[in-house]
Parts: C-alpha cells; sequence; structure tokens
C-alpha cells in the first residue's frame, strides 16, 4: 500500500461561515483565532498553497477589549504621503470611530504576506454592532479567547 500526501484542490474545499461575538475579548487572543480559521489550518485537509480556509463574521467590533493601557499608549500610525504627513491615534479612539479597521489590521499582519494572503482576508467581515446582512448563510458561532 502506498502512502500518498493529500493535497486539497482549490474546487474541492466546502467553505463554511462562522459567527464571532468580539464583546470582552482580547484583541490578540481574537486576531489570532480568526486568522487560523481564514486560513484553513482547523482543518485537517489544511494546504498551504491552497485557500481552505472558511468565512468569519466578526459582531460586537466596539466592545473588543484592549489590555493594560494599550487603548491610550498604543498607536496606529499611517503616512499620507505628503510632508510631514505621518498620522497617529490612538487605539482607544480608533475602537470608537472605526472599531472594523482595528481587527483588520490586527488579522492581516497573522496572516501570508502574499496574493493567498489577500484572498483570505476577503473571507473576513466585520462589524461594529450586532447586526450584520449574513443570516443567508446560516453561520455557526465560533468560540475564541
Amino acid at each position: 500500500m502506498r502512502r500518498q500526501t493529500y493535497f486539497a484542490k482549490a474546487g474541492d474545499v466546502e467553505k463554511s461561515w462562522h459567527l464571532v461575538d468580539a464583546t470582552d475579548v482580547p484583541l490578540g487572543r481574537l486576531a489570532s483565532d480568526v486568522a487560523v480559521v481564514l486560513m484553513g489550518k482547523h482543518r485537517p485537509e489544511y494546504t498551504p498553497h491552497v485557500d481552505t480556509g472558511d468565512f468569519v463574521i466578526v459582531t460586537n467590533a466596539r466592545g473588543i477589549a484592549l489590555t493594560g493601557k494599550k487603548a491610550e499608549q498604543r498607536l496606529n500610525m499611517h503616512y499620507t504621503g505628503y510632508p510631514g504627513g505621518l498620522k497617529a491615534r490612538p487605539f482607544g479612539e480608533l475602537r470608537e470611530r472605526h472599531p472594523e479597521k482595528l481587527i483588520e489590521d490586527a488579522v492581516r499582519r497573522m496572516l501570508p504576506k502574499n496574493r493567498l494572503g489577500r484572498v483570505m482576508l476577503k473571507k473576513l467581515k466585520v462589524y461594529p454592532e450586532s447586526e450584520h446582512p449574513h443570516q443567508a448563510q446560516q453561520p455557526t458561532p465560533l468560540s475564541v479567547g
């Protein structure tokens, strides 16, 4: 009997939907658990060069927990492209204004930095409140933390 390594094909993988409630969950723990599901590492047929991951819906992003003094001290920085155009916002302000950006950035940095990682990130849906338009996909709850 020959033993061969199984490699998943792109069309063979059945995608499912998962729902995560981000209320009072630390940002890093949520991001690492979501990144594992987006990459497909929770499946036995995980293949590194194929998108075997599932869709993830994160609700209540405004209630994400930032431990310690990260809300006041840690900064989200970006450069506008103009001289002197470095913009910095504390994580606490970003959580109030754009909580979905806070989670998307944390998850994006845990995914592969290539074309496949960009495809994986498109399967992440983040909403600041508990309402989301994906009821038809019948998402299953995913425990994190």
